[in-house]
C-alpha cells in the first residue's frame, strides 16, 4: 500500500484539529512541535497501544475492530456522520480494490417523469455530482448559462462540483459561496468513503485539486457533511436576490442518485421571484422555438 491511504489520512487530519486542552490534556505551549494531538496522546485517550495506533494511521493495519473504532471516534470527538465515515473507510481498507471503470450513469424514465411533476426548481444529481437532468426552472435558476439539453449527453453533462469551484457564473450566484463549497466538499468526502474504488470519482477529485486552490484547502480538512436541507441566498442575473432552501431527497430506484429541490415559503417575495423566473424561462423557450421554426 502506498501511503497511509484514506483511513490514515482521515485520522491524521482529525488528530491535527484537536488541541490538548480540548480533551483535558496539559499543553506545553511553544515547546510543542506538532499541530494538534500527538499520536501517543490520541492512543492514550483511545486506550490502545501507541504502536497499534501508529500502524493504523500509516495504513499498515486493516483489522481494526468495532470496539477500537468506537474508542478512536470518541477520542477524536467525531459526530455521528464522521463516525459513519470512519466505519466506511475502515471497511474499505479491509477490501482488495477492484480496478473497474464504471459505466455512465443512466436516468430511469420514472425519475424523469417525477422530475417533470415538480413545480419548483429541481435537478437530479448522480453519484459524482453530474447533472443527469433538470427541469426548466431548475436550469433557469442554477444553470441558465448552459445548454438545457447538455445533461442528456454523458460526454457533455455539467458537474455541479466543478461548476461551483471553476465556473464564474456559479461562483457569483451564491452570496455565501464559501459556505456552499464547504458543503459540497463535505458531501464529496462521504461519497469517496462509500465508493473508494470509483476511478471517475478519483478523476473528479484530481481535476479539482489541480485547478482550485480553494478545493485543495477544504479537501485537506477531511471534514464530512451530508447535504440534506440548507437555505442559500442567490444573486440571480435575471430576478435579483432570492433565497431558496435546497432540499436533497434520495431516490429509492437509484440509491446513488439524488433529487435536489429548491423551495421557498408560499406567498413570499422569494416565491414571487421564482414565478418571475418561470415566466422569463417560458418566454425564452417560446422565442427559441419560434427562431428554430
Amino acid at each position: 500500500m502506498d501511503g497511509p491511504g484514506p483511513l490514515g489520512d482521515f485520522l491524521q487530519a482529525r488528530r491535527a484539529q484537536l488541541r490538548p486542552e480540548d480533551v483535558g490534556l496539559r499543553d506545553f505551549g511553544p515547546r510543542r512541535r506538532v499541530a494538534g494531538l500527538r499520536r501517543e496522546e490520541l492512543a492514550q485517550l483511545a486506550g490502545v497501544s501507541v504502536s497499534y495506533y501508529a500502524r493504523l494511521e500509516q495504513g499498515m493495519s486493516r483489522g481494526a475492530s468495532a470496539e477500537v473504532l468506537d474508542a478512536i471516534a470518541r477520542a477524536l470527538r467525531l459526530d455521528d456522520h464522521e463516525r459513519e465515515h470512519l466505519d466506511r473507510l475502515a471497511g474499505s481498507a479491509r477490501r482488495t480494490p477492484r480496478a473497474r471503470r464504471p459505466r455512465p450513469e443512466r436516468l430511469h424514465e420514472e425519475t424523469r417523469d417525477l422530475l417533470g411533476t415538480v413545480d419548483a426548481p429541481a435537478l437530479v444529481l448522480g453519484r459524482r455530482s453530474d447533472v443527469l437532468a433538470w427541469n426548466a426552472l431548475g436550469h433557469a435558476l442554477l444553470g441558465g448559462h448552459l445548454d438545457f439539453h447538455s445533461p442528456d449527453d454523458p460526454a457533455r453533462r455539467p458537474n455541479m462540483s466543478k461548476l461551483l469551484f471553476l465556473d464564474p457564473h456559479c461562483r457569483e450566484l451564491y452570496a455565501d459561496w464559501k459556505r456552499k463549497i464547504r458543503a459540497v466538499v463535505g458531501n464529496l468526502r462521504i461519497t469517496v468513503g462509500r465508493h473508494p474504488d470509483d476511478p471517475l470519482l478519483a478523476e473528479l477529485i484530481g481535476e479539482l485539486t489541480m485547478k482550485s486552490p480553494e478545493f485543495v484547502a477544504l479537501w485537506g480538512d477531511h471534514r464530512v457533511q451530508p447535504c440534506d436541507a440548507a437555505a442559500y441566498e442567490l444573486r440571480h442575473p435575471i430576478v435579483g436576490t432570492v433565497t431558496v432552501t435546497q432540499q436533497t431527497l434520495s431516490i429509492a430506484r437509484s440509491p446513488d442518485q439524488l433529487l435536489i429541490v429548491c423551495t421557498t415559503p408560499a406567498d413570499s417575495s422569494d416565491a414571487r421571484a421564482l414565478a418571475l423566473l418561470r415566466q422569463a424561462s417560458q418566454a425564452s423557450q417560446a422565442l427559441s422555438c419560434t427562431v428554430t421554426a
